[in-house]
């Protein structure tokens, strides 16, 4: 006990060092601009964690309103995904900060409110948790995006990490599992066929799910453990890359919706530039019967088909991104308006930031290293 109790403190103490957001994003290999984030992601005041499930915040992270630009994209796109805590070369998240990682989408015009949201990629604990092999990614994992309708949608990948998941955050606020997410704006300019019917509505998963309230230090077993959120949905499409580097760039795979097991295909292996974008070669991906962990570049397997439903409203189009496939440079500067009241837990300063500085009432910004400030 006396084990786990130091494991417990040690994740307390790195929590300020272990955030992260999602700061950009790739199609087929090609970045789409970085920071994304107040460009095609809804802008996000921090790389601090929403921890209220309850509240808006939890939807699109804190202040999440709709940002200047869509990204066109079309059926069986890759989608690939980047998460970092500062800039690309440093941390992706603390290690300590154990959880599983899902990606939802709904329909742009629902703003995320209600039962919109459709889970089409779900992994938690497969020999290692998601957010260790994402560690080893360095931030990266990829969606097949399924031959959805025309029409705008958002993009919501969320990590949850529950270093701090045994305590119940309605029965005690400094703790309780926390929640890293962000919405991504895509415009499907294809004619595809699927549509989203009625989903999960993510304010009203409870505190006391069991992909919540979890004791990563209990000394039981994690075999059991199944993401919050639901199942995944019936229109992901099977043989999804998931958790590993950006593929090469104008690589686009077939569509399959069905699968008769997990599938087996040919991964690159991981290089990183300096500016943090992978420079993929070859490897071979490899399935395999027995249960050893899988590396950061296996495939996920899903086995999915389509799911007919009700339209939906298409709200305006915005600019699209016409980004090169060339390696990204790091952000310059924080996104963020220079006014306003930053809220409890969320940054408030530090090297290259250029939001607000001024905390709400009962807080004060505290330097906690020369990149990050935080209101306590």
């Amino acid at each position: 006990m006396k084990f786990f109790a130091v494991a417990a403190a040690l994740a307390s103490a790195s929590t300020v060092y272990g955030h992260t957001r999602m700061a950009q994003i790739f199609v087929n290999g090609v970045a789409q601009g970085m920071p994304g984030f107040g460009s095609y992601i809804r802008n996000v005041q921090s790389n601090s964690p929403v921890k209220d499930l309850s509240s808006k915040d939890y939807i699109c992270n804190v202040d999440g309103a709709a940002a200047p630009k869509t990204i066109e994209v079309s059926g069986g796109d890759v989608i690939t995904m980047q998460w970092f805590h500062d800039s690309p070369l440093d941390d992706i998240i603390d290690h300590t900060h154990k959880g599983p990682l899902m990606v939802y989408i709904a329909p742009t015009s629902s703003n995320g409110q209600g039962a919109v949201w459709t889970k089409i990629f779900n992994q938690g604990y497969e020999g290692d948790w998601a957010t260790e092999k994402l560690i080893a990614a360095k931030g990266f994992h990829s969606i097949t995006l399924p031959d959805l309708a025309a029409g705008e949608y958002l993009l919501r990948p969320e990590i949850v990490a529950l270093h701090e998941g045994d305590t119940d955050f309605k029965a005690n606020k400094a703790r309780g599992a926390q929640y890293y997410m962000s919405c991504a704006q895509l415009k499907v300019v294809s004619s595809g066929s699927v549509k989203l019917t009625s989903g999960v509505d993510l304010n009203k998963i409870p505190t006391t799910d069991p992909g919540v309230l979890f004791n990563l230090y209990g000394g039981g077993s994690f075999s059991s453990y199944t993401p919050p959120g639901g199942p995944l949905s019936d229109i992901a499409v099977a043989g999804q890359l998931g958790i590993g580097p950006v593929p090469s760039a104008g690589s686009k795979p077939t569509i399959s919706s069905t699968s008769a097991g997990p599938s087996a295909s040919a991964a690159p292996s991981i290089s990183v530039s300096p500016s943090g974008t992978f420079i993929p070669t070859t490897s071979a991906a490899q399935s395999s019967a027995t249960p050893t962990p899988p590396s950061a570049t296996s495939v996920v397997p899903t086995s999915r088909a389509p799911l007919p439903t009700s339209k939906f409203t298409t709200v305006t189009v915005r600019s699209s991104s016409t980004a090169a496939p060339t390696a990204t440079a790091c952000p310059t500067a924080e996104s963020g308006s220079a006014t306003g009241t930053i809220k409890k837990w969320y940054q408030c300063g530090g090297i290259n930031y250029r939001g607000s500085t001024t905390c709400e009432q009962g807080t004060t910004c505290v330097v906690q290293n020369p990149y990050y400030s935080q209101c306590l």
